[in-house]
């Protein structure tokens, strides 16, 4: 699990700065241990759940801040 959380924030912070990678630390902690708890024990997947759960959080996959209309 300490890697998987590791890895989110290594790779976060070489999308962002190291500082906002930094700053939710804690919020990648809580979120991978929910999901460790819940059975899941791949590191990989937590690792790629964990980055999809701080790109919601910063708002970087909203298709409408994107620029997609749907037109």
């Amino acid at each position: 699990m300490q890697r998987a959380i590791d890895r989110v924030i290594q790779t976060y912070g070489l999308l962002t700065s190291n500082e906002s990678a930094a700053a939710v630390r804690g919020k990648v902690e809580t979120y991978i241990r929910t999901l460790f708890e819940a059975g899941e024990t791949d590191d990989n997947r937590l690792t790629v759940c964990g980055l999809v759960y701080l790109r919601q959080l910063d708002g970087s996959n909203d298709p409408v801040k994107a620029g997609y209309t749907g037109l």
